[in-house]
């Protein structure tokens, strides 16, 4: 049987942070880092559209799920830490307006071989193509699938997005054998779907600068941004967001409403509304709203408030005031009712994982089993698009990775 001092479960972000930090603290610690696909790290190749969008500069400030807990590791580890970190292993970065940080090379790959280089030139053995299908605690260590034996274990294996990249649920598995309890995980940043017959005249869209409410059974939900109109429902960062919420209204058995402000910045609609229709009177109406938004969306919106009756022709005086209020309602709230999302196949992020109750959050370590920490998506923390939940991986991967009791 082989020995270790730490194995790490899962050679993605946040345990490949967790590898080169326990090495760089703990000098000469015998490391093994697993990873069940043939190649570690492809989900970092996927992240940021192929860039790697790794940390956000606003990311103190972001609103995580269960930030309370998360914010030991993001304090100690702040986004300048984290860029920190990889420039000592040779990544230089750039930041956007948006405060999003990416390799300077834009390219994914760039911070897969940083961190591949640093394992490598730490002598820690990468083990792929090895499915870890059970850990035994005894009495001064960890036995791994009868073969491995550690004296200390990190869990980072993810959650159960994008299971092609190995995030496949099979580590929560692996905590709850050990007896953690896990809150019930659900797709997150992932497409919401809609009545077909509702999206369908839309797909392809983009709308940007909308706000959008999700009302659930007992609370609302808001986001805002852009969003993209699917031919099954509504995609683009803002609506993506509203996933997990949606989710976990619908597995309660509520189906959540969708509502959109496509001009959230204009209090006097109703009044604009009548200019347009004075300065486009003998126009067709299917052109009415062209100035403001696109104009399909235009046209369905003039269908929900039974204005359009075909390519009728537009007369100032045919528009009474609550005909223009109507058509001001709809603008303000256009209401989708959602069916579902796309699944944990499409989904980025995993909302939910491994109690936060049963982990110390100024060491990552499990209050239930000496010498088992936790790191990543694994645990029940999760935040919105732009570089958060890389962020929250690589801090609690390098606050994990010190080993502290």
């Amino acid at each position: 049987m082989k020995e270790y001092n730490l194995g790490i479960i899962g050679a993605g972000a946040s345990g490949f942070a967790a590898a080169i930090q326990a090495n760089r603290l703990h000098s000469g610690m015998k490391i093994a880092l697993f990873e069940h696909l043939p190649r570690a790290g492809k989900k970092i190749l996927a992240t940021g559209n192929g860039r790697c969008n790794l940390t956000n500069l606003n990311a103190l400030s972001h609103d995580y799920r269960n930030k309370e807990f998360a914010f030991a590791a993001l304090n100690k580890y702040s986004p300048e830490k984290v860029i920190e970190f990889f420039s000592s292993l040779g990544l230089m970065t750039f930041s956007d307006t948006e405060g999003r940080v990416y390799p300077r090379s834009n390219a994914a790959a760039s911070v897969l071989d940083a961190l591949r280089f640093g394992v490598d030139i730490q002598k820690t053995d990468l083990i792929t193509e090895t499915e870890i299908s059970r850990i035994e605690k005894q009495s001064e260590c960890f036995v791994i699938n009868q073969e491995y034996k550690c004296r200390k274990i990190i869990l980072a294996g993810g959650g159960k997005s994008s299971p092609s990249q190995g995030s496949d649920g099979s580590v929560l598995k692996l905590a709850k054998a050990l007896g953690h309890k896990l809150t019930p995980a659900v797709p997150a940043l992932v497409p919401l779907n809609s009545e077909p017959d509702k999206v369908k005249p839309l797909k392809g869209l983009r709308a940007s600068g909308v706000e959008l409410t999700l009302e659930g059974e007992y609370s609302e939900y808001k986001s805002s941004g852009e969003i993209l109109f699917t031919d099954t429902g509504v995609s683009g960062i803002a609506a993506m967001e509203l996933a997990s919420s949606a989710e976990r209204e619908l597995r309660n058995a509520f189906d959540p409403v969708l509502h959109i402000d496509f001009l959230p910045e204009i209090d006097n609609l109703s009044g604009i509304l009548e200019d347009i229709i004075n300065a486009k009177e003998g126009q067709p109406l299917e052109n009415l709203l062209t100035g403001i938004l696109p104009k399909q969306i235009g046209l369905e919106i003039l269908k929900r408030a039974e204005i359009f009756e075909g390519n009728a022709i537009i007369f100032s005086d045919k528009f009474s005031d609550n005909m223009i209020e109507l058509l001001a309602s709809v603008i303000h709230d256009f209401a989708l009712r959602i069916t579902g999302t796309r699944g944990f196949a499409n989904a980025q992020v995993t909302s939910g994982g491994v109690n936060i109750n049963e982990i110390n959050p100024l060491t990552m370590q499990s209050k239930l089993i000496p010498g088992l920490y936790f790191s990543g998506e694994i645990i029940d923390v999760d935040g919105g698009c732009g570089g958060f939940n890389l962020h929250w991986a690589f801090a609690s991967g390098l606050l994990a990775g010190e080993l502290n009791d």
